[in-house]
């Protein structure tokens, strides 16, 4: 159940703060709360709640968190402590009166999270800047767009390391079920743990080193999954119910077997759909198209576009898509957000296909790709507008660099199946909520 708060009370902490309890309106905290349409987003908030049971954690509390912990950097748990003692955050949070309780528990956060999924901070972020449009803070100028991947926080994958991890896990259950149905089994965790360390332990590791140990560890972890199994069927005719999320695992566990196994046998290193993560089996890697230490990034793949400094979330995906055909849909989102095509789009030179060029021709939008054929001797005004767009594409490169470095795009930490997506929109939101406050 749901139960909105009255809050036209806006002068708070007289007791507590000198000034008549008066808060600088200044503050970066009260400008960017301002742009945010509070209103909008605890009616769609009320939604997600039954009209019974105890009230839910009212939605200003719960948003301003959430966008709090992205801006700052913080976890659920500092967050929360953060909040407690400063009462900027905690009149951006909608609290009436200055408190030093704690708000919540910060589990509320995540649970939260998976209740509301990524479509309610895709909404978000479409009510917050239409408000940014209608007071002119952002002014509808050309397009740059460009793609990236934003890595998730998981250890660098290698096959023997997943299917030592999928054992471990494995026996972990049968030995918890095995203790509630009474039933003992025998899974050589001992001896497979002490293969694997001792292969692990290995400064130089030859090819035949390595297709030993993983030989070694696929039979072992097949023994355990045949072990695991036979304890299901003897749980289901006892009518005891495992944990939905224990027997979800067990079928990432099982994927992850044959894939391994079906390399193992062709002599292979890549296979569609791969699992790179047992705790995270939607992650795929992604091939990077620039040269540098890591040639290979394990996480979602998103196409982005830059307006006027600030910048929007395209699309993201797990899967390894093309960014150059996602062009046609950008001018769409474009289109729906300001009301009119963009008048320019400057993008890498792997945008301009020729089906981009005439649909941007179609369009009457200028582009600033390099022209086909043979260069021209004389440089013309045309040949100078497109160098100058091509400099301003910088821009969306160092938003990114600043959003990976500054607000923890170089780390998803949401381990929930909308967990990306909604890291990478709340991360963004509050990078442009940071330019937004900065122009009023």
């Amino acid at each position: 159940m749901y139960r909105g708060q009255d809050r036209e009370s806006l002068e708070l902490f007289s007791e507590f703060l000198p000034f008549e309890g008066k808060l600088d309106p200044n503050n970066r905290w009260l400008r960017i709360r301002e742009l945010i349409p509070w209103k909008k987003l605890e009616t769609k908030y009320a939604s997600y709640f039954s009209d019974r049971g105890r009230s839910a954690k009212d939605c200003h509390l719960v948003v301003g968190l959430l966008l709090l912990k992205h801006i700052t950097g913080f976890s659920d748990e500092a967050i929360v402590a953060l909040v407690n003692e400063n009462p900027y955050m905690q009149f951006f949070c909608g609290i009436k009166k200055f408190t030093t309780q704690a708000l919540l528990d910060p589990s509320t956060l995540s649970k939260n999270r998976k209740r509301l999924g990524a479509e309610y901070f895709a909404g978000l972020e479409r009510e917050t800047y239409q408000v940014l449009i209608q007071r002119k803070i952002i002014k509808a100028k050309g397009m740059l767009i460009d793609a990236t991947v934003f890595p998730e926080h998981i250890r660098y994958p290698t096959d023997t390391g997943l299917l030592n991890e999928s054992r471990q896990w494995v026996v972990k259950q049968i030995k918890s079920l095995g203790n509630t149905l009474g039933v003992k089994v025998r899974t050589y965790c001992r001896k497979a743990q002490k293969e694997y360390l001792a292969f692990s332990k290995k400064k130089t590791k030859s090819r035949k080193l390595i297709r030993g140990a993983r030989k070694s560890l696929l039979q072992y972890l097949r023994r355990n999954i045949k072990q695991f199994q036979s304890l299901l069927d003897e749980a289901g005719r006892r009518e005891i119910k495992l944990r939905k999320k224990v027997r979800e695992r067990f079928e990432v566990v099982r994927h992850l077997f044959h894939q391994q196994y079906q390399m193992y046998r062709q002599k292979v290193n890549r296979i569609e759909e791969r699992i790179v993560s047992l705790h995270r089996p939607w992650t795929r890697p992604i091939v990077r198209g620039k040269t540098g230490p890591k040639e290979v990034e394990f996480g979602p793949k998103a196409s982005i576009s830059h307006v006027d400094g600030f910048v929007f979330l395209d699309k993201i995906s797990s899967d390894n898509f093309s960014e150059a055909q996602r062009v046609p849909a950008q001018l769409e989102q474009y289109e729906s957000l300001f009301g009119h095509k963009p008048p320019s789009v400057t993008a890498d030179k792997i945008y301009g296909n020729r089906e981009n060029r005439k649909l941007l021709k179609q369009d009457e939008i200028r582009d600033a790709f390099e022209p086909l054929g043979r260069k021209a001797r004389k440089q013309n005004p045309a040949t100078r507008w497109r160098k100058e767009k091509q400099r301003e594409r910088n821009r969306i490169e160092g938003n990114i660099g600043h959003a990976k470095n500054h607000l923890g795009l170089d780390k998803i930490k949401y381990y929930i199946q909308d967990g990306p997506e909604i890291w990478v929109r709340l991360g963004l939101l509050g990078m442009n909520l940071q330019t937004a406050a900065k122009r009023t």
